[in-house]
């Protein structure tokens, strides 16, 4: 059963990173009338839907009890700030490359987006052995050499490419450097992120809604900076009306 259930999850993983990827580039690419949705805002939305998810979870190890919940929050959360403190850093860095996979998506083909971030498994290798004192294999090494070079690969512009001008050479050049700093991201603050989970007892659920809980302060002047921008596009593009 447990085998079954690591293919069934292994499953589920891919098909739910191949299809976000297909739907992140497809709607940043959409061609109709209207100004385009805001990146900044789908992070946020997406945030507030993993913390609520995130308590769902820990109601469900609270044996569904909104009064064990409550006291799960208030002593895992509210009397521990220091803990909660600790995910200052991998909390904003996970903003940024949030953000940064808008840009790549929105300057790179799905395929070549796709293949250059599989370099975050080379980063969070390199991070693994230098702040967990990991040791890797030779096949290892041997893989992520491969990565590399599979990489490169993609990235080698082909007589197609030279000739296509749908993406400019300086799109091309923003949408790599915002996939790498996204991968460098990655791999620090999930390294980061394990060996804050590594340290303590906290499930995985409490260490998460503390990861955006820490950002929660942050969140209404990013709702009214939103709110602003929304509000102007939609002046811009309503037409006017003469009396």
């Amino acid at each position: 059963m447990s085998a079954n259930l690591k293919y069934v999850s292994l499953g589920i993983l891919v098909f739910q990173t191949t299809s976000l990827v297909l739907t992140m580039r497809y709607s940043r690419t959409l061609k109709e009338e209207g100004p385009r949705y805001l990146s900044s805002t789908a992070v946020v939305v997406a945030e507030l839907l993993k913390i609520m998810a995130c308590i769902l979870l820990v109601y469900k190890d609270s044996k569904c009890s909104l009064r064990a919940l409550n006291r799960v929050l208030h002593d895992e959360i509210l009397n521990k700030p220091m803990e909660t403190l600790k995910l200052a850093i991998p909390s904003g860095i996970y903003t940024l490359q949030n953000n940064l996979l808008y840009v790549a998506l929105s300057n790179l083909d799905a395929a070549t987006y796709q293949v250059t971030y599989q370099l975050k498994i080379l980063t969070t290798a390199l991070f693994s052995v230098s702040m967990l004192s990991k040791k890797l294999g030779v096949y290892q090494w041997l893989s992520l050499v491969i990565l590399m070079t599979g990489v490169a690969f993609v990235q080698w512009p082909s007589d197609s490419q030279l000739d296509s001008k749908e993406l400019s050479a300086g799109s091309q050049f923003v949408g790599l450097m915002a996939v790498l700093t996204a991968c460098f991201s990655s791999g620090f603050a999930g390294v980061y992120f394990e060996k804050i989970l590594k340290e303590t007892k906290q499930s995985v659920w409490i260490r998460n809604i503390q990861l955006d809980g820490y950002m929660h302060p942050v969140h209404p002047h990013i709702v009214r900076r939103l709110a602003y921008q929304h509000n102007q596009t939609v002046c811009r593009n309503s037409p006017t009306v003469e009396m």
